[in-house]
């Protein structure tokens, strides 16, 4: 067994200073040597079967049941050499990804009953678990990190007035309709009620988020000009002036692409704008990792943007802007890890050990799968004509600092994250 490891392990490790003790007490070493030390040990050779004939799924796995064991380093240090790779995927397991990507449609068949369900699966969990690493407004997505040295909460507010600027807000009209679809928390929805003085229509399918963000609306008096409903976007029949979608994409399915922009172009008005906020892949069609499947995001899937273009042609929609976040993602999610980790024994209190190790393993894998990988985020800006937006991307530039103006003006009292 030890002989089989070091053999297959040699042949995918090529860069990084790794070192593996086996179940039996081996010592393994690979890699170039460069980089800092990272070691790690088998505690059952059920574990390292598991590395050898399901890498993708069973490395996860054993980390969160304890049979995969960091001590040199952290899980985070082992993943950026693993995904640091020439190969996505270790040759071995190379069977396994093209069977999943051969079933991936039926794994990612999300009719309305299913998508509930697989909603309730991460969204619903213990409201006082997210509070713990999210920023002040729980925001559960990419951040837009405009210097290196931009706190969280800064980065996130920052993403908000993006987004408000690319949907050309109207300061002058009070009668705007905006729809979020996918409004998590609520908090996109209550700055563009706030800021953009417009009605907002914010629809989810998590129970926990729907409860949230209608009393975080009336909290902040802002119940007249934004509502939280639970329903699916495919069952909604209304006209807006906006829309804004903001991680929720990657829980549409490929299946359900084309559905998912008919509906859109049915929803916005013919001089509205939409921007579609979604992480995504550069590198072609692939697959969703199967850990990440299993334990994190039940039916979701990346897109790459091969996969969603199409779509949006035959819906009638026009394409006038296309922006990549590359890095953003990585960094909001070191953020994210680093302050879960830091309240990683409440985590453990309102859960288990093996939680949080799952959590922390999750967190770990977004993070390199942005730095190390093809993993990107992609805001696509759509409309129904040509004329309805400006030319050129000046205007982007102008309302983000128009809305910090009138952010300085209204502003409130950050709390920590968990407080």
């Amino acid at each position: 067994m030890d002989r089989l490891l070091r053999f297959l392990l040699k042949t995918f490790i090529r860069r990084g200073n790794f070192r593996v003790t086996t179940s039996r007490g081996t010592v393994l070493i690979f890699g170039d040597g460069s980089g800092p030390p990272v070691s790690v040990r088998f505690a059952t050779r059920a574990a390292e079967w598991g590395i050898l004939l399901d890498p993708e799924l069973k490395l996860g796995e054993s980390y969160m049941n304890g049979t995969f064991v960091v001590e040199e380093g952290s899980i985070a240090d082992v993943l950026a050499i693993a995904l640091g790779q020439d190969s996505e995927v270790p040759h071995w397991a190379k069977p396994q990804f093209l069977i999943r990507y051969l079933w991936r449609r039926i794994k990612q068949f999300n009719p309305r009953k299913r998508s509930r369900q697989n909603v309730a699966h991460h969204y619903d969990l213990d409201g006082r678990l997210y509070s713990l690493f999210l920023d002040a407004d729980r925001q559960y997505s990419c951040a837009y990190f405009e210097r290196p040295d931009q706190s969280l909460d800064d980065a996130q507010l920052a993403k908000k007035r993006h987004l408000a600027a690319k949907l050309r807000l109207s300061p002058d009209r009070k009668d705007l309709r905006i729809l979020d679809i996918g409004c998590g928390w609520g908090g996109l929805g209550l700055y563009l009620a706030e800021y953009g003085n417009a009605n907002v229509t914010g629809i989810t399918l998590s129970q926990e988020q729907h409860a949230v963000a209608n009393e975080r609306a009336v909290e902040r008096g802002l119940s007249a000009r934004a509502r939280f409903i639970l329903q699916d976007y495919r069952d909604l029949n209304d006209s807006f002036d906006r829309i804004v979608s903001v991680g929720m994409f990657e829980h549409v399915g490929v299946n359900h692409f084309e559905t998912y922009f008919n509906k859109a172009a049915e929803l916005l008005k013919d001089d509205g704008v939409m921007v579609l906020h979604s992480i995504g892949r550069s590198e072609g069609p692939s697959v969703t990792n199967p850990w990440i499947s299993k334990y994190i995001f039940p039916g979701g899937y990346i897109p790459s943007l091969s996969e969603v273009l199409p779509k949006i042609e035959k819906s009638g929609l026009l394409v006038t802007d296309i922006e990549i976040l590359r890095l953003h993602y990585a960094e909001t999610l070191k953020h994210w890890r680093e302050r879960f980790l830091a309240h990683r024994e409440e985590v453990e209190r309102i859960y288990d050990r093996r939680f949080v190790r799952m959590w922390e393993f999750y967190l770990a894998a977004s993070e390199m799968s942005f730095r190390e990988q093809d993993m990107m985020v992609f805001q696509i800006q759509l409309t129904k004509r040509q004329d309805v937006v400006p030319i050129t991307r000046d205007y982007i530039m102008r309302e983000e600092q128009r809305l910090r103006v009138l952010e300085d003006r209204r502003q409130v009292p950050l709390r920590l994250a968990g407080e």
